[in-house]
């Protein structure tokens, strides 16, 4: 066959197998298309799966989360009672750690004799849960009672396999349950009659108390009416009335009352008559307790009848029972305390003369020993009628009846106010005079101090023109330091030593007032109300320190201001007072004689009568730190005492305070007028400077110089001497400290004047009363500058003596 010949049977075989081809290439893209919804039914199959797997996990955890976080306690067991599983409020319970807990056999947890009977209890489960009260014990404390529930599963064969118990800590319930229990127990037992009625009047509780009482047993008087056991008298139907309105408004009544037996037989009764409500809140019934007291009240009557002649005696003397309530009150009772008889029978004495309980005695420990001794004696504070506080010596005396039982207590009072009054009044005076020695020492040292530091602070501005605002400033703040300083020390000199000498004037205390008047009204805040009553005209005049009488006055309206932090009124009276021998007799501090008084009365907080008694006291201050020094008051009655006068406080708490600043008033008016002129420099005199203070010198020095003047300085008296033999005739003035070691300033100042008896000598000191030893010595000096001094007075006070001649 030739080449030409098998062509047509070729191209036959290329067309079979192109249909092939294209026949198998339909169905390969058949199978990629069946592929292809396979991966996707299975990409869907994943992500059921996978949202079911998150769903499966989720009712895990919420499983778990019930499970652990469950308030009660939750095990799961084998068949044995070993522990497979535990919550944390299991753990809790049995003060096991939830790990600790798995393996362990819980039989371990329970107490005996349960822990006996554990494994019987177990083994006789049922398919129900079954409930079980034990008491378990934990790992650490004490067995507790608990309510277990306990439910079993059990596989085909019927073989318990698996345990779960619930358990709940019952201890609250079974302590209510006991508690329930002791009080219906005490109840019965209780010697006082209890009873309890409907609202129908049919008695529904009665206790033994009740039949010993009214000698009728509970079989017999329950579900009767209670008029049938016990009636009132006709002159008691009016107490019903009163028990009707209290039980009304309190749900309760208590008092003394009458009963009248079937025996006719009258009983004095103390009864208690409460509302008897159910759960709603609906009045189903009354509950009263009785006491028969008439063999109390028949002894009370008698001794009503023996008193009677105790009413002669001054002393207050009153009769209260065990307690409190007064029965017997004579005269001298009501003519201390106030109050009369009627007032006060039957009334609590605690409530009626302690008022105040932080001021009430300590009842209970006198009552203690009144019962191991049968008498006490003490100081009482105690309240009268007006509310007045006074102060008694109480002698207290246990009464006892026939069988030597307590029965009343005599209580006798003497009035001791006045007398502690001049006792407290003594000893303050001897703790003044004593705290003053130390603060006249102090008050030197500061002085000391004070006096270059407000020279330095003075002399800088005219050393030093030129300084910038800010600078200035700080001097200024300096040297209002300094003299804050100096003021303080000065009140410390004024408590140490009475108050310090000022210069006297005649003054009309009016006008003094109605300065202070308006400096408060623009100072004060304006929830304080400023009142003012200088009286009529002929107003007394004094004579006095106008400065320090200012002082007074601003101390005590300060004082009063901040009494007052929500407001209230300021009070400035002045008035003529003449003080007779009665008044002086019980102030010590008091003459006989004419007073203008000086009142600051405030309506504030008042002062405590423990605060009161150290208001004096330098450096004393109820103040927060940083708001006060205590120096103000003890000021105040430094310069008063040096004035002659003397100082009375009244105060209680919550109603204010009130300050009398008494000074002697004079016949005639006196006058004096000081001029205050300009010092001129000085002319190149000499100025011998004598102190021990390095610092004073050096300041003293450069102020002296600065102004003109010449200076020598010595360290001491010796060299003062030593200096002035040697420039005795050109020496103008000596400024001469007093207190220097080696030789002080008064022996000095004594050489000095006997080398020169026209010697010049201007003495200093951190102490004014040292000017007053100087003069007690028999020296003589021009003039007395008392530390820290200001240049102006420095310089004012050489050219006087300068210029003296």
């Amino acid at each position: 066959m030739t080449a030409s010949s098998n062509i047509p049977e070729l191209q036959q075989q290329l067309e079979e197998r192109t249909s092939q081809l294209q026949q198998l290439s339909e169905e390969l893209l058949e199978m990629l298309e069946e592929i292809e919804v396979v991966q996707e039914e299975r990409y869907v199959q994943n992500e059921e799966l996978e949202s079911m797997r998150e769903a499966v996990e989720l009712e895990r955890q919420r499983y778990h989360d019930l499970f652990e976080f469950a308030p009660d306690g939750y095990l799961l067991t084998d068949g044995n009672g070993m522990i497979r599983e535990a919550n944390f409020a299991a753990a809790r319970l049995l003060c096991v750690p939830q790990h600790h807990l798995v393996g362990k056999p819980l039989v371990l947890f329970f107490a005996e004799p349960e822990r006996k009977t554990f494994h019987t209890r177990l083994m006789k489960l049922r398919q129900v849960h079954s409930d079980w009260e034990v008491y378990l014990l934990p790992r650490l404390g004490t067995p507790f009672p608990a309510a277990i529930t306990v439910a079993g599963a059990y596989n085909l064969q019927g073989k318990l396999v698996r345990v779960r118990w619930l358990i709940r800590d019952i201890s609250d319930r079974k302590q209510a349950e006991d508690s329930i229990k002791f009080q219906a127990n005490v109840l019965a037992q209780v010697k006082d009659a209890v009873h309890a009625v409907n609202c129908e009047g049919r008695i529904l509780y009665w206790n033994q108390g009740a039949e010993l009482l009214y000698n009728h047993k509970a079989d017999e008087v329950l579900g009767t009416r209670l008029e049938e056991v016990y009636q009132s008298p006709w002159h008691y139907w009016e107490q019903e009335s009163a028990i009707c309105d209290s039980l009304a408004k309190t749900g309760s009544w208590q008092g003394e009352t009458i009963h009248i037996l079937k025996t006719g037989k009258e009983m004095y009764v103390d009864e208690s008559i409460s509302i008897l409500k159910d759960d709603s809140g609906t009045i189903i019934g009354f509950l009263a307790v009785n006491r028969d007291i008439t063999e109390r009240k028949l002894a009370e009557e008698k001794i009503r009848q023996q008193a009677a002649l105790l009413d002669i005696t001054t002393d207050a003397i009153l009769v209260r029972n065990l307690q409190h309530q007064i029965l017997f009150w004579n005269k001298g009772a009501e003519y201390l305390y106030g109050w009369q008889t009627a007032e006060v029978l039957g009334k609590n004495a605690n409530e009626l003369l302690y008022r105040d309980v932080k001021k009430s005695p300590n009842i209970p420990e006198i009552e203690q020993n009144l019962a191991k001794k049968g008498f006490w004696q003490g100081e009482l504070q105690q309240i009268t009628k007006n509310g007045k506080t006074i102060l008694v010596e109480s002698r207290w005396t246990l009464v006892c009846d026939k069988q030597g039982e307590p029965e009343s207590i005599l209580v006798v009072n003497t009035d001791i106010t006045e007398k502690k009054q001049l006792e407290a009044q003594f000893f303050r005076t001897q703790r003044l005079e004593s705290l003053g020695t130390l603060a006249s020492g102090i008050a030197h040292d500061f002085n000391n101090l004070l006096t270059p530091i407000l020279a330095v602070a003075q002399l800088l501005p005219t050393k030093l023109p030129n300084l910038d605002e800010r600078n200035q400033q700080l001097l200024n703040i300096l040297e209002d330091s300094a003299k804050r300083g100096a003021a303080l020390v000065k009140q410390i000199l004024s408590f140490a030593r009475g108050g310090t000498e000022g210069k006297r004037t005649v003054l009309d205390v009016k006008y003094l007032l109605k300065e202070v008047a308006q400096i408060t009204s623009k100072t004060f805040p304006k929830s304080i109300q400023i009142s003012l009553d200088t009286g009529h005209e002929n107003l007394w005049i004094i004579s006095a320190d106008a400065n320090q009488l200012h002082q007074i006055l601003l101390n005590l309206c300060v004082n009063a201001r901040d009494a007052m932090p929500d407001g209230g009124v300021l009070s400035l009276v002045a008035e003529n007072i003449f003080v007779d021998e009665n008044y002086a007799r019980i102030k010590s501090d008091a003459h006989v004689g004419s007073y203008v008084a000086i009142t600051v009365s405030d309506t504030g907080t008042g002062i405590p009568p423990e605060v009161l008694e150290r208001i004096f006291e330098p450096f004393f201050t109820t103040k927060a730190p940083g708001k006060g020094t205590g120096l103000g008051l003890a000021s105040v009655i430094g310069i008063v005492k040096n004035h002659l006068g003397f100082v009375t406080v009244d105060s209680e708490v919550g109603k204010g305070s009130k300050f009398q600043v008494y000074l002697p008033a004079i016949e005639e008016k006196e006058t004096q007028a000081e001029e205050d002129l300009e010092v001129p420099k000085g002319s190149g005199e000499l100025i011998l400077v004598v102190d021990d203070e390095e610092a004073i010198k050096q300041i003293s020095q450069i102020s002296l110089e600065d102004h003109n003047y010449k200076t020598l300085i010595a360290n001491d008296g010796n060299e003062a001497i030593a200096l002035y033999a040697q420039h005795k005739n050109e020496i103008s003035v000596v400024l001469m400290d007093i207190m220097m070691p080696s030789m002080d300033g008064l022996i000095a100042i004594r050489t000095l004047q006997s080398m020169n008896h026209q010697v010049k000598i201007i003495a200093t000191s951190g102490l004014v009363f040292n000017n007053q030893l100087a003069k007690a010595a028999g020296i003589s000096v021009k003039a007395f500058l008392s530390k820290p001094y200001t240049r102006k007075e420095l310089f004012k006070t050489i050219h006087a003596v300068i210029s003296s001649g």
